[in-house]
């Protein structure tokens, strides 16, 4: 985790995901675009769920049955699905504390990079309760986690920059067998909600200018 690039706002360290994206994409939510200077993302080829089922070794900790399994989460927005999954606890924290519920359960048509609860372990407790408490860093934070458009896993392979809700570009790759986006991992990717295709990551992303 490069706790360095929250140097700059006397934090030290970040945190983690979601929030209603925008991108070039014709999904994209009610959120006012980002500043054109940030690289565009492809279009999603399409605005609804995919059909590929979710992979990862992470999908093992997911349960099986009610509200937090990946059937109970297909048919729920996203911030309610991730409140049910018990590895998402974290995560849900922190998207109540910034007041993204509503805005991540209205939106249409985005994917979110949630990290889990391991993701947030790696935060010293210090730094990860000072972000908590700072609702603007916190939600520059969280948005960065956030794009237009429901990607599928061929489309993160291709390897295109999208533009995040918070304006600055997310990369994700196909490295062997892993996917990634920037520096984290996906341990569970094309988790479908009723409006979000979610991958589970093992990092807190955090934006350039943090």
């Amino acid at each position: 985790m490069k706790y360095r690039l929250l140097a700059a706002s006397g934090l030290a360290a970040g945190l983690a995901l979601t929030a209603a994206a925008c991108s070039s994409s014709p999904s994209s939510s009610s959120a006012s675009s980002p500043a054109t200077s940030a690289p565009a993302s492809s279009a999603p080829a399409s605005s609804g769920a995919t059909t590929a089922s979710d992979f990862g070794p992470g999908c093992a900790s997911v349960p099986k049955t009610g509200a937090g399994s990946f059937t109970g989460m297909s048919t729920a927005p996203v911030a309610t699905a991730a409140s049910a999954n018990p590895v998402l606890s974290t995560l849900v924290t922190a998207v109540k504390k910034a007041g993204l519920v509503d805005t991540l359960n209205s939106a249409s048509g985005i994917t979110v990079f949630a990290p889990d609860n391991a993701a947030f372990a790696k935060i010293p407790a210090e730094t990860l309760n000072q972000v908590l408490a700072n609702k603007a860093e916190l939600t520059k934070i969280l948005t960065y986690h956030v794009v237009a458009g429901r990607y599928t896993p061929s489309q993160l392979a291709a390897g295109t920059p999208l533009r995040t809700l918070e304006g600055a570009a997310v990369t994700p790759a196909l490295m062997g067998s892993t996917y990634e986006v920037n520096s984290a991992d996906v341990v569970c990717g094309n988790v479908q909600t009723a409006n979000a295709t979610v991958y589970i990551i093992n990092t807190v992303l955090m934006p350039p200018s943090s």
